[in-house]
């Protein structure tokens, strides 16, 4: 995400890094390098000309805050335009009304189905109750999907057949209200252009269902043309935000970068991953940390909670302390972190973090995968007590895990180094084991 931003802007601030002192010439080249790295990125002209006007506002005879160098003055105020341009505050969905009522609206292959499942996951994480309802009935297939998500996540989903769109949605509400559903979400159908027929299907659903939050789910891969379709649909139908899926994929981001200048309406949630979990709120300066590839250590945090059980974690403890950690507790340890995304993912939330080497942080992920194939090899047994793992057993687990005994001899020897170092657990030892920790 922002990858290709990112690095043209750490270009362009390049040449100050360092300085003592800034010039005015200094600052308008900064400025000029700025412009063309935000055009690169396909960012709307327009935005960019504002941009490049109220940074040249603020940088010119900037005074320069106590503590704080030049240059980390400079970044401090492109940080806040960044902020500023991307929605300055987070728009979060304001629950207040019962049942809550999401319509998902956008053109075909924006990826709105998954979209709704992902939303309705992340409601139901927050303790609510979600109703996923399904009123594309022209694209094939559609409802199946739908189906299917909801039974991934066992969350119920509305659907009739031989029947409109806009009395689907509308009996689905008469449903949530009987079954206890706090919060419906409506996948909508979609086209592969925007046209007449389909906003007339969204106004009279939207009259009939009155929603609370209209979203336009869009890809971010389509650039400006995100802005293009986003001005239409508020324009015909009105949407009260937005819901940006591929940002993983998008190395440039201009399109989010000019949309709330533009259509004048939030970003709300962006789409991360392909996964079902792979859906983010959407903190404008969080994104403006990334995009000056700053980190994010805020939605890491998150990410980590959301992998965390407190009943798991004490029970984890206490077999720590008691030398009971098995092979099959560090195990369901790395899954953890491989379901809060890639390695690389990660490293790049973390500040001061983000500039290691790509190819490094892709040896680490396949190094996870192989340690998680080798313990799916072994039995039962072998996984609570490593010690009986002879020769024989080495030999057999290597070849089920696609490795070789050196690489099942490595792991075990570091997992017993760890289950000794646990044993003796004192504050003293903390360097020495996270030293071991790290090159595990």
């Amino acid at each position: 995400m922002f990858e290709d931003l990112e690095a043209k802007l750490a270009n362009a601030l390049k040449k100050i890094k360092g300085q003592a002192l800034i010039t005015e010439q200094d600052a308008l080249e900064v400025l000029k390098n700025i412009k063309f790295a935000l055009l690169e990125a396909d960012v709307n002209y327009k935005v960019v000309k504002d941009i490049e006007q109220e940074l040249k506002d603020k940088l010119i005879g900037k005074q320069i805050e106590k503590n704080l160098t030049p240059f980390q003055t400079i970044v401090d105020i492109i940080h806040k335009e960044l902020t500023q341009i991307l929605g300055d505050e987070s728009s979060n969905l304001i629950i207040n009304s019962k049942p809550f009522v999401v319509m998902l609206v956008g053109i075909q292959g924006s990826g709105k189905t998954t979209t709704c499942a992902k939303l309705a996951r992340l409601l139901k994480s927050k303790g609510r109750q979600v109703l996923l309802v399904a009123c594309d009935i022209y694209r094939p297939a559609a409802v199946k999907q739908l189906q299917t998500l909801g039974k991934q996540l066992d969350i119920p989903v509305f659907s009739k057949e031989n029947t409109k769109p806009q009395d689907i949605a509308l009996e689905s509400l008469q449903y949530a209200k009987a079954n206890g559903r706090d919060i419906v979400i409506v996948d909508t159908a979609g086209r592969l252009q925007v046209d007449t027929q389909l906003m007339q299907e969204l106004v009279e659903m939207k009259e009939a269902i009155k929603p609370n939050e209209v979203l336009l789910v869009v890809d971010s891969m389509i650039g400006q043309e995100a802005v293009n379709i986003a001005k239409k649909f508020d324009e015909n139908v009105g949407i009260s935000g937005l819901i940006f899926t591929k940002m993983d994929a998008d190395a440039r981001g201009g399109a989010l970068l000019s949309i709330k200048r533009i259509v004048g309406k939030p970003i709300k949630f962006i789409g991360v991953g392909e996964k079902i979990s792979d859906l983010e709120q959407f903190y404008p300066d969080r994104i403006a940390s990334r995009i000056l590839g700053m980190g994010d250590i805020l939605t890491l945090i998150e990410q980590a909670k959301n992998q965390i059980d407190e009943k798991e974690q004490k029970q984890l403890q206490k077999k720590l302390k008691k030398n009971q950690f098995t092979l099959d507790d560090f195990l369901n340890q790395l899954k953890k972190i491989q379901k809060m995304g890639s390695i690389t993912s990660i490293i790049k939330m973390i500040p001061g973090l983000n500039k290691i080497k790509m190819a490094d942080t892709n040896e680490f992920d396949i190094e996870l995968k192989r340690i998680t194939a080798i313990i799916q090899s072994m039995t039962k047994k072998e996984k609570e007590n490593y010690k009986i793992i002879d020769a024989s057993r080495k030999r057999r687990i290597a070849k089920g895990s696609g490795t070789d005994v050196q690489s099942v001899n490595k792991l075990l020897k570091q997992f017993e180094e760890m289950n000794k170092m646990m044993k003796g657990l004192d504050k003293n030892k903390a360097l020495h084991i996270m030293k071991n920790l790290g090159r595990m």
